[in-house]
């Protein structure tokens, strides 16, 4: 691999991790606190899962922006704007719930998020099947996100 191509790789991987540590800014103080005090469904995992998995996934986002950031043979600008606005909202998401304490405007917010992820790996698809591959992980988790999202919403009304 190219010293240059090392470099987007990274700075890829990175971009994606620092979303992460946005949100885990909102996120981590209110884990032990308002968030220990919500009611939650039965399918809700325990707190040390959401770690691994965001780390995993926002690595996995990395790859996949890398493999567009060096694919040259197609227009890659409104893969990459999409890419860009869904990472914005990732981080968001965490502001509003953890942060704001707000399940509702959180799902809102979380189905704008989602349809953003759709189109983004769908432009992704279309440039590299790999790069839109390594997504489908990421769509999981937030459609899985939503409902637990949902539901903590409707046990707290």
């Amino acid at each position: 691999m190219k010293r240059r191509n090392v470099f987007k790789l990274v700075f890829a991987i990175l971009i994606c991790q620092a979303a992460g540590i946005v949100g885990s800014f909102f996120t981590a103080p209110s884990i032990s606190g308002w968030y220990s005090t919500l009611n939650k469904p039965s399918f809700n995992p325990p707190s040390w899962i959401f770690g691994p998995v965001w780390i995993l996934l926002y690595l996995l986002m990395g790859v996949a922006l890398y493999l567009i950031l060096v694919d040259r043979k197609k227009d890659r600008s409104v893969a990459l704007w999409l890419f860009g606005i869904q990472l914005v909202l990732n981080s968001v998401w965490s502001i509003i719930f953890f942060g704001l304490h707000n399940p509702f405007y959180a799902l809102i917010e979380l189905v704008i998020l989602w349809i953003a992820i759709v189109l983004t790996v769908w432009k992704f698809w279309k440039i590299n099947v790999k790069a839109g591959s390594l997504l489908l992980p990421y769509i999981v988790w937030v459609t899985f996100a939503m409902l637990l999202n949902y539901s903590i919403w409707q046990l707290n009304l």
